[in-house]
């Protein structure tokens, strides 16, 4: 079942099998997720793609390793496209996360909102984005030319190990993707 096809289902039982995962080792295919969320009643379709960067901030970025606890961000991506399903009940999103080693230049997320009309497309399609770097628990790691790895936060500010305990960031907590 395609994810924008388990969005309508949010308020029914949905055996765990019967949807596609928001994560993947693969390249992000945006035909995928444009067919997912394609409607005759959509006349706005908005694609966001969060791509790994080496911009002068990065220093030497030539890799980002996204790791996570895969049950635990499924999950909760579900309920942030449920949340965003509430607010704008017409819309269609489909969403797709990589994990694993992405260089510079690929994209490590994809988001595709579809809806009736344009303004709804932005504003889901930001909506979503914008919970992911709050809510999905992805830990990010550059990796670096110079052979170092440095753990990084939403912010791309450089923090402990996500499982180690800090001042800034306690036990448990987790740096998002």
């Amino acid at each position: 079942m395609r994810n924008a096809e388990w969005m309508g289902r949010v308020r029914s039982p949905v055996r765990r099998a019967e949807h596609v995962s928001f994560l993947t080792r693969a390249a992000i295919s945006i035909d995928v997720l444009l067919a997912d969320v394609s409607s005759p009643a959509c006349g706005g379709t908005c694609v966001f793609l969060g791509t790994v960067r080496n911009g002068p901030d990065e220093h030497g970025v030539m890799a980002i390793e996204y790791s996570a606890y895969e049950e635990m961000v499924e999950a909760e991506f579900g309920r942030l496209l449920a949340d965003a399903r509430g607010r704008w009940p017409e819309a269609r999103i489909a969403v797709r996360h990589r994990l694993g080693s992405i260089p510079v230049g690929q994209a490590s997320i994809a988001i595709v909102a579809a809806a009736p009309h344009r303004a709804q497309a932005f504003e889901a399609c930001r909506y979503v984005i914008e919970g992911v770097k709050q809510r999905i628990p992805v830990w990010k790691k550059e990796l670096r030319v110079d052979g170092s790895e440095v753990w990084v936060d939403p912010s791309g500010l450089p923090t402990p190990h996500p499982l180690a305990p800090s001042p800034r960031r306690g036990e448990g907590e987790r740096a998002h993707g």
